[in-house]
């Protein structure tokens, strides 16, 4: 596409865009921006995870030591 039809492609675009007016949900906007939200299932932190993380400590405690025995 030549540079004259890409601008004036873009220029056509640009004054759909100008005169677009989407419907706007100001209540879930004005949620969003205060922080306020709706407990999701599944975001909190699982507690299997704190053992996995629990073993993974333990086990560089574990090698750690024996690496400056070591040396």
């Amino acid at each position: 596409m030549g540079r004259g039809r890409q601008k004036a492609k873009h220029t056509k675009i640009a004054r759909e865009l100008k005169s677009f007016s989407p419907d706007v949900n100001y209540n879930a906007l004005e949620r969003e921006l205060t922080g306020h939200s709706v407990d999701h299932p599944g975001t909190g932190v699982d507690e299997s995870y704190d053992d996995e993380i629990a073993k993974w400590a333990e086990y560089a405690e574990k090698y750690a030591d024996g690496e400056a025995k070591g040396a």
